[in-house]
Parts: C-alpha cells; sequence; structure tokens
C-alpha cells in the first residue's frame, strides 16, 4: 500500500473520509499538498476534540464556579515594598548578565484589521520614523544585550501565513542590528476546522481548512520546532513572552524576571488594574486554589462590576499577554503527556468551505468550529505562579483598530506621553496637555534609552542635550 493509500485509509477508519473526496479530480501536485496537510493532523485529538467541543460538555462553556480575585504584587507607587522591587530587578538583571534569558514574542498575525496589507510586525508604528514594531522590540533587545553584557537570543513565532514574509523583512533590515545567530524563527501550529457535524472541512478541492491553534499553541510550537532544545543548548531557562501589538512593553524586564526566580514560579504573569469594570481584558482569578484567566467575554458581570467596601474593583487585575516562562515547564505543557496539556476552545466561525461541484462558498452565518488554546490556561498548571502588577503608561499600549481604542493614534499617543515622562523626570520638562501629550513630535530611540531610569542615565551624560523641537530623534 502506498503512503497516500495508507494515510487515506486512515482517514476513512475515522470516519474523515470525506477529506479526499476530490482525490480523482486533483493533479499528482495537488494530492501530494493535500496529503502533506492531512500528515499534520492528528485524528485522534480531532476525535477527541469534537466528542468534547463540538458535541459534548465541552461545547456548554467554561467554569465560571468560585471565583476569587488573584493576589499580586503591587508597584511600590501603589503600596508594593520598594525593597522588594530592588531585590527582584537585582536578580533579574543577574539572570540576563549570566545569558539566562531568551525574548519570545508571538507574531503570527496579519495587520488585517489595521487595514495593512503584511505581517503584523512590519507595521510602522512610531511617532517620528515610522519604524515597525518588529525594530522596536529587537533595538530594545539589542540594547538590554549591551546593558547586561550578554546577547539575548529572540525567537519569534510566525505563521504559514507569513513566516516568509516576516524572514524577509529581517533579512532586508539586516536584523536591526541583531546578530543573525541569536535570532530564531519558527512556525505556529495549525488545526482543522470542522463542520457542526465534527467532520473535517475542505475550503477547496485539495485543501483542508486549516487556521492557526492560537496563541496557546506557541507552547507545543517551540517543542515541535526544536526551538526549545536549541535554548538548553545555549543554557537559556527563563524565557520573556509578549504579542507582536504593543510597542511599550518591556522585552526583557529585570524585575520581573526576579519576581518570576525569587518565587520558584514556573510561570509568572503581569496584570493590570483595569480602567474600567467592562476593560476587554481578561481577568486573573483564583478558583479553588489554582490561578485562572477568564476572558472578559465569559466574566459574568456581576462579577466584572462588583466593587469592593473602598469602592474599588474586586476583580481588578486585567491580563495582558505577558509572561515569564520557564524552560522546563514549556516542555512539559508542550509535550505529549495527557496529564499536562493545555485545553483547546471552541471559536464558531464563518469557514468558506467547497460545495459538492468544487465550488467555493462563502457563508452568511457560522457554519463550523475552529479549535484554539490560550498561553493563560497555562496557569493552573504551573507550580507557584507569580502576578505583579505594572503600569499602563509604561508598558501597554497595544495597535489593534484602525481608529478609536488601542488604535496607531492612540499608541503612538502613548509613547510621545512615555518620553515626556522621561524628560521631565530627567529634569528637562516639556510643555504638553492636560492628558501629558506633548505640544510637539519627537522620539527617543530605544538605543538611547528604553525606560525612565536608563533615560535619565542617558540624557545626564550629554554634553550639550538638544532642545526638543518637532521630528527630533533622541538616539
Amino acid at each position: 500500500m502506498s503512503d497516500h493509500a495508507a494515510l487515506r485509509e486512515s482517514f476513512k477508519a475515522a470516519g474523515q473520509e470525506q477529506v479526499f473526496r476530490f482525490w480523482d479530480k486533483l493533479s499528482a501536485e495537488e494530492q501530494d499538498a493535500l496529503c502533506a496537510q492531512a500528515e499534520q493532523i492528528d485524528l485522534k485529538e480531532i476525535d477527541r476534540l469534537v466528542a468534547d467541543l463540538v458535541f459534548g460538555k465541552g461545547a456548554q462553556g467554561i467554569d465560571l464556579s468560585d471565583l476569587e480575585p488573584a493576589p499580586y504584587t503591587p508597584l511600590p507607587t501603589n503600596g508594593g515594598d520598594a525593597a522588594e522591587w530592588a531585590e527582584a530587578r537585582a536578580l533579574g538583571e543577574k539572570a540576563l548578565k549570566d545569558g539566562r534569558v531568551a525574548a519570545f514574542v508571538v507574531a503570527g498575525g496579519q495587520g488585517t484589521r489595521l487595514g495593512y496589507d503584511g505581517p503584523k510586525g512590519t507595521y510602522p508604528v512610531t511617532p517620528v520614523r515610522k519604524h515597525a514594531l518588529f525594530q522596536v522590540f529587537a533595538e530594545k533587545i539589542l540594547a538590554a544585550g549591551r546593558r547586561y553584557g550578554k546577547p539575548v537570543p529572540w525567537f519569534i513565532m510566525t505563521s504559514h501565513i507569513n513566516h516568509a514574509a516576516t524572514v524577509k523583512f529581517f533579512e532586508q533590515h539586516a536584523f536591526f542590528g541583531l546578530e543573525e545567530e541569536h535570532v530564531h524563527f519558527f512556525q505556529q501550529g495549525l488545526m482543522p476546522a470542522v463542520g457542526y457535524d465534527g467532520k473535517i472541512l475542505l475550503e477547496g478541492p485539495g485543501k483542508i481548512a486549516m487556521s492557526p491553534d492560537g496563541h496557546g499553541g506557541s507552547l507545543r510550537a517551540l517543542v515541535r520546532s526544536g526551538a526549545l532544545a536549541t535554548m538548553e543548548k545555549m543554557g537559556i531557562d527563563t524565557l520573556s513572552y509578549f504579542q507582536v501589538d504593543n510597542p511599550l512593553v518591556k522585552c526583557v524586564d529585570p524585575a520581573f524576571i526576579g519576581f518570576h526566580l525569587k518565587g520558584q514560579s514556573e510561570m509568572s504573569s503581569k496584570m493590570l488594574p483595569k480602567a474600567h469594570a467592562k476593560e476587554k481584558v481578561g481577568h486573573f482569578c483564583v478558583q479553588r486554589g489554582s490561578t485562572v484567566v477568564i476572558e472578559y467575554s465569559d466574566m459574568p458581570d456581576e462579577l466584572a462590576e462588583a466593587r469592593d467596601d473602598k469602592g474599588q474593583l474586586q476583580f481588578l487585575g486585567g491580563s495582558i499577554a505577558i509572561h515569564i516562562l520557564s524552560r522546563e515547564f514549556i516542555a512539559r505543557m508542550g509535550g505529549n503527556n495527557p496529564d499536562a496539556s493545555l485545553p483547546f476552545h471552541r471559536a464558531d466561525k464563518k469557514i468558506p468551505v467547497v460545495t459538492s461541484e468544487g465550488h467555493v462558498a462563502k457563508p452568511d452565518a457560522p457554519n463550523g468550529v475552529k479549535f484554539e488554546m490560550f498561553v493563560f490556561d497555562a496557569l493552573p498548571f504551573a507550580q507557584n505562579p507569580v502576578i505583579i502588577e505594572t503600569a499602563r503608561a509604561d508598558d501597554f499600549s497595544p495597535v489593534k483598530n484602525a481608529e478609536g481604542d488601542d488604535s496607531p493614534k492612540t499608541c503612538r499617543d502613548d509613547q510621545l506621553r512615555e518620553y515626556a515622562r522621561w524628560l521631565t523626570a530627567a529634569g528637562t520638562p516639556v510643555e504638553h496637555d492636560d492628558t501629558g501629550l506633548p505640544t510637539v513630535c519627537f522620539e527617543v530611540s530605544p538605543l538611547f534609552a528604553d525606560s525612565e531610569a536608563t533615560f535619565v542615565e542617558a540624557w545626564s551624560k550629554l554634553e550639550n542635550p538638544p532642545a526638543i523641537v518637532e521630528g527630533l530623534v533622541i538616539e
């Protein structure tokens, strides 16, 4: 029996023979491509997911019982212990100097919602030079390597849609000053979509409807791609996780790393106090002794809006997808251990499908299910999870929408406000409005400074500091 015949037989045995119903009409190349897709599918996993998420109890939603607010370590400005934060920072700096830390960005998305054709990481985001998100991160990582005397390796998870374009972008820009050997690309995994009858869908006569397996798929992608083995060879045991749409993020934050190591944590997270009860961020909670994140869309209104006797939101801690993970924890969660694997979630979607005549039809309503994993679902499996507070103004201003909240304009303004705060701290205040937005547009390169402390230090060393004028770039 040929390899193709054996593969087709395995799909037939699993009740998924419809995947090959146009087989005889496909060219040899199309048959090879279809089989290459089919070989990626774990039929036993699909059978289990269909039974649970399409037909079973998993289709009924998530467990929202016994939720309590998760504890966290507050910033010194909000009552936290300044000495504890200083100790954590020193621990994190030592780990960086010892070469134990790598940066990891989840960058599989396109800029579609921004009206931009290309990988989201290539979107121009800085106020003056219009540097791409990738360049902002690269320069922060390069600056950290210079500061701590050891290069910080950078792992970048792409998708089947944008992998080639992402790698080409880095090559065209000479890896933004980073050594090519310190930048590692790998692709996110894919999962087939299924109809409400549990059958795997085709988006073309010779093409299975496949989609990325969610940011939680990053853990098993790290393992399956060999990236985790590479880290082990390099002596990396701590991974700083962030998403590609947030240029304010501290790609490698020594205090955060230090809290993670000090707490002997397997997975640590940053929390942001919610701006309002219904802000679209996940909620850090404790459920029967385990730390969990409940998505804003799943959180009952009576909990999201509940307040304590001081009038503060009880469920204050918002999740912004900034984590530290230990390498050994990723190995455990990303392997094949059924007792330590992330759950899949059901997403009902409008999925273009091929008709019996071989034509592609685009549905007007959801017609199937995609399966995806969320990285925060690893928290209940982690030993000693740590949550620390961060300041929105210093760490979070994502670019998600073309207009309105979380748009290029709000992100640009937040970058400018940050620069203005740094200048004020350095003794050179600039004119600004009531929101802290300066009246002139300028930019600070991460290679000059990537935090208030590093800016104050670098600015103090300038013999002739420049005047802050429109279009200035401090580098």
